[in-house]
């Protein structure tokens, strides 16, 4: 073999050699993951991301919750929300008047079930501050006066409140929250993610191996947190809303924080547990707590109206399970289920884990 063939194949060796290193090199980059936890919003939030520039990713979309935060949570004595429950009035920045007015459109196709102005309720109940009160009928008659949504009004950047309104995103910012943490890390580049802020989930894209995300439901009657069945997806958020998350108990009652404006009284109907799973996670984490108040039949037909924007799982007092037909290729449980589809109610059984 002379020495030009010898020459030949030694560069083919190393071209080989290098291709090998360099693809190995970037299937590890884009396989690697990046996962930091914060607290915010009240809640320990968890941020994964995978590929190149993750980490940068990950503080980037931290940063931004942190700064809603700042923005939106009555808890911050500086919050544009704070300044407006103090005074009356105050101008907002884009992110705020945003969460407003997507508040004020929910309010009006819930029937003013999901309504922002209710923080004086949970103030009187004490889940606000942890003073936990059951008030008398005239403690809640004068403090239902001040819950309306339709008495809150702005001009431009400017927003005005009902005399003694105070206002609360809490049913509304995390979703907000999950959703721009999804668009700061597709400006990074990253197409695999996931965010958890405080049991509100959205994840981007796939799993690196190609599998989408797998999002557990927590048993609403163990007290350990069992997860009682998973939903499979892929840029989704989902989002759950149960009785179980925060509640006291007085004279043997048990009282939750969901609060219905309507009577000024804990949630007390046929549900307990609703997720909702949609692109959308403002809208996901508004109608948890909305389709909770409503009751099984009334969201079953919420849902049969705009079955378009969001599927959910229903589980009620009696442990009964319900999925709409748009995720049971990728509902999971060990439970029999019923499928909901928008002709058929109650719907038909399904076996569990199928």
């Amino acid at each position: 073999m002379d020495r030009r063939t010898k020459a030949r194949i030694a560069a083919v060796g190393t071209a080989v050699l290098m291709g090998c290193l360099i693809g190995k090199y970037y299937v590890d980059v884009q396989e690697r993951s990046c996962t930091k936890q914060l607290f915010a919003m009240d809640t320990v939030m968890s941020f994964t991301a995978y590929g190149r520039g993750c980490e940068e990713a990950v503080d980037a979309a931290m940063a931004e919750v942190q700064r809603l935060d700042g923005l939106l949570s009555t808890g911050e004595a500086f919050s544009e929300v704070a300044g407006i429950n103090e005074t009356g009035t105050g101008r907002v920045s884009e992110d705020t008047l945003s969460v407003l007015k997507r508040g004020q459109e929910i309010w009006e196709e819930t029937g003013g079930l999901f309504d922002y102005t209710v923080y004086p309720l949970m103030e009187l109940w004490g889940f606000s501050t942890g003073a936990y009160h059951v008030p008398s009928e005239t403690e809640l008659e004068e403090v239902l006066a001040l819950v309306d949504a339709s008495k809150v009004q702005w001009d431009g950047d400017v927003v005005t409140v009902g005399e003694g309104q105070r206002i609360d995103f809490g049913g509304i910012a995390k979703g907000y929250a999950s959703a721009r943490a999804m668009e700061v890390f597709r400006e990074h580049g990253i197409r695999s993610g996931m965010v958890s802020l405080g049991g509100n989930v959205q994840v981007l894209g796939r799993k690196p191996d190609g599998s989408r995300w797998q999002v557990g439901i927590r048993n609403p009657g163990s007290e350990q947190g069992d997860v009682l069945a998973v939903v499979e997806t892929e840029d989704r958020a989902v989002i759950t809303s149960g009785g179980y998350e925060r509640y006291f108990e007085e004279n043997g009652t048990v009282y939750i924080h969901i609060i219905d404006p309507e009577t000024g009284w804990p949630a007390d109907g046929d549900l307990s547990s609703v997720t909702v799973v949609s692109e959308d996670g403002t809208l996901a984490d508004a109608l948890s707590t909305s389709l909770y108040l409503m009751g099984y039949d009334a969201a079953v037909e919420y849902w049969k109206a705009r079955r378009a924007e969001f599927d959910m799982v229903l589980i009620t007092d009696q442990g009964e399970i319900s999925v709409t037909e748009g995720i049971r290729d990728g509902f999971r449980s060990e439970r029999e289920y019923r499928v909901l589809d928008d002709g058929v109610m109650p719907p038909q059984d399904g076996p569990g884990g199928q």
